[in-house]
C-alpha cells in the first residue's frame, strides 16, 4: 500500500492517524507485517514517530508486537469478537440510560431523521456507504448525548476492532438483515423518546447481539474456508 507523505505537525499523531485509518479501512490487512523502516520512508518521517504510533496502536489492540518475530496488524478471532461485542453492549446500554434525560426534542428529531435515511433501499456500494454512515451516526448521537467522554473513547476503540472484523469476514447476507436492523433501531429511538429505559436497553441488547452472532458466524465460516473445512 502506498501511504501519503505527511505535512508538518506533531509527527507521532500524524503517523498514528494515517496507520489507524489504513488498518480500519483495510488498506493494511489483518496479519500484514509492519516494517518500521519502510513506513518511515513512505511517510517521510524519522523512525521515532513511527515507533511511537505503533506503540499506541498496540495499546488499542490494532497491532501485535511479537518478540523476535516482528510487528503485525492484529487478526481477530471469533472469541475476540464475542468479547468485544459484550463490552460494546455494556457501554452502549450505559450511554443510552444516561442519554435519555439529555436528548431533548432536537436530539430525538435528529435520530428520527437518521431512521429515514436508514429506511432507504440499499442497492449500490454508494447506498451502502450512506447507510453505514447513518448507522454509525445514530449510535454516536446516543453516545454523545450521554455526555460521558471517557465512555465514547472506549467505544470508538472497540468499534475499530469491529470494523476490521467486518471487512475480514466479508459478511454474506448483510442486506437480508436490514429489515431486522430497522425494526431494532426504531424500537431504540421509540424508547429514548418516551424515556422507557427498559425498552431502550432491551432493544439495544437485541440489536447488538444479533449483529454479533452474524459477524461471528461469517468470520468462523471464513476461517473454516481458509483451513479447507
Amino acid at each position: 500500500m502506498q501511504l501519503p507523505k505527511l505535512q508538518r505537525e506533531r509527527a507521532v499523531d500524524a503517523v498514528y492517524n494515517v496507520l489507524r485509518q489504513a488498518i480500519v479501512g483495510y488498506g493494511l490487512k489483518p496479519g500484514a507485517r509492519l516494517n518500521v523502516d519502510e513506513l518511515a520512508q513512505q511517510l517521510g518521517v524519522s523512525l521515532t514517530p513511527v515507533r511511537g504510533a505503533i506503540q499506541q496502536l498496540a495499546t488499542e489492540g490494532l497491532v501485535e508486537i511479537r518478540p523476535r518475530s516482528g510487528t503485525f496488524v492484529a487478526s481477530l478471532t471469533p472469541q475476540d469478537i464475542e468479547e468485544t461485542f459484550r463490552i460494546r453492549c455494556a457501554l452502549e446500554c450505559l450511554a443510552a440510560e444516561d442519554a435519555i434525560p439529555h436528548l431533548g426534542v432536537q436530539g430525538v428529531r435528529a435520530l428520527r431523521d437518521l431512521l429515514k435515511v436508514l429506511k432507504k433501499p440499499v442497492r449500490t456500494p454508494a447506498d451502502r456507504e450512506t447507510h453505514e454512515k447513518a448507522n454509525s451516526e445514530l449510535h454516536h448521537t446516543i453516545l454523545r448525548a450521554s455526555g460521558n467522554r471517557r465512555l465514547i473513547e472506549m467505544y470508538d476503540a472497540l468499534n475499530a476492532h469491529i470494523k476490521i472484523a467486518r471487512i475480514h469476514a466479508s459478511e454474506i447476507g448483510w442486506a437480508s438483515r436490514l429489515n431486522d436492523e430497522q425494526e431494532e433501531h426504531e424500537a431504540i429511538v421509540d424508547g429514548l423518546e418516551t424515556g422507557d429505559t427498559a425498552q431502550v436497553v432491551g432493544a439495544l441488547r437485541k440489536h447488538i447481539y444479533r449483529a454479533k452472532d452474524a459477524l461471528v458466524g461469517a468470520l468462523q465460516e471464513r476461517i473454516n474456508q481458509s483451513n479447507g473445512k
